[in-house]
């Protein structure tokens, strides 16, 4: 602690710029790091890997190993750890949120640099301090030390389909009702707020909202918010800048749906019933839901109406000791009316 703030060792390499991944080599240099491993997704297209490995080559670092992670497995990533323990000073993580949740616990038990390169946005993970692995069939979350860089190539992540952009904006949109949620919790039992985390979690969401548009200068304003709220949730030690009430309903569909979709696109949907409860921002984010195409990606595919009231009835139980404005009973049956009379929420749900 230093004047009793946490000391936090936050990115010290960011690019968010077309081409970014074609100067991976450089940054590693300039970084010091000397014995890399490369990450990636399975299945990520080959062109990708070989930029990467190119890129690597052209500034002679060395690439011990290339790994494809089939999987956000807690098992895949102790058995990538005991592989690379001792051997590596830095990590590379390429590809998608599983690739880089296993990439950043990997190196964190290394002890060695993490490089973030996301393909894609849908969701905050690629520059959170934890990684989201499954453990014996349960998603869980484990400390992992922030990225010593994040790089995020404008054009690679542009290209991405665009589902995967439509699930980050959910994400995002998500820290206008946690951080809500966090000020609820400190006046029912006193949970402290860092007012400079959440400051900086809703500073990120209103950049983003302010043009929040499927090109190049989008792709760079949700990834630098996303990023900054990663960094936020770093600050304060607590995921309160990032997850409320919306992120409990998404992690109970998680365990009850035949089919869970997209983390985002959950929580997205959640957040803008939440926000009615909250009385906060609904108009907005059913505003930006429209503009970007939220609503009909939703639409082309419905959620189980039936799923997602076992979940809004199960949600305050996912986290115990977690207040939100869920944990008022009466707020429960209030989100299920919603789901049956808001206009905006026609045909999003099936039978």
């Amino acid at each position: 602690m230093i004047g009793g703030r946490r000391e936090v060792h936050i990115p010290g390499l960011v690019r968010i710029k077309p081409g970014a991944l074609d100067k991976l080599g450089i940054y590693l240099k300039r970084s010091e790091s000397s014995r890399v491993a490369l990450l990636h997704s399975e299945g990520l297209p080959e062109p990708l890997i070989h930029r990467a490995q190119d890129a690597m080559g052209l500034a002679s670092i060395e690439l011990i190993q290339t790994f494809a992670v089939p999987d956000g497995s807690l098992t895949t990533a102790e058995s990538l750890s005991e592989k690379l323990h001792d051997t590596i000073d830095c990590v590379v993580g390429l590809g998608g949120g599983k690739a880089l949740d296993v990439a950043k616990l990997v190196a964190t038990k290394a002890k060695a640099m993490m490089f973030s390169l996301p393909t894609s946005l849908s969701n905050d993970g690629f520059a959170s301090p934890q990684s989201s692995l499954v453990d014996q069939g349960h998603r869980r979350s484990f400390a992992a030390n922030l990225p010593g860089a994040v790089i995020v190539d404008t054009e690679v992540c542009l290209a991405a389909p665009k589902i995967l952009w439509l699930s980050g904006v959910g994400d995002l949109v998500a820290k206008l009702t946690a951080v809500r949620d966090w000020k609820l919790a400190f006046h029912h039992d006193g949970t402290l707020v860092d007012d400079f985390a959440a400051l900086l979690s809703d500073a990120s969401v209103f950049q983003f909202m302010a043009r929040p548009e499927h090109d190049l200068e989008g792709i760079r304003l949700l990834a630098t918010a996303l990023m900054l709220n990663g960094v936020s949730m770093a600050i304060c030690g607590s995921s309160r800048p990032a997850s409320g009430g919306e992120h409990l309903i998404s992690h109970a569909l998680d365990a009850i749906s035949s089919r869970p979709r997209l983390h985002g696109l959950q929580v997205g949907m959640a957040t803008y019933l939440v926000s009615q409860l909250q009385r906060n921002g609904t108009d907005a984010i059913g505003r930006l839901f429209d503009t970007t195409g939220f609503w009909n990606a939703i639409r082309s595919d419905p959620f189980s109406r039936s799923e997602w009231q076992e979940a809004i009835e199960r949600a305050p139980s996912m986290k115990p000791n977690f207040y939100t404005i869920l944990s008022k009973a009466d707020q429960l049956s209030a989100l299920l009316s919603i789901i049956d009379t808001d206009p905006c929420l026609e045909a999003l749900f099936s039978k």
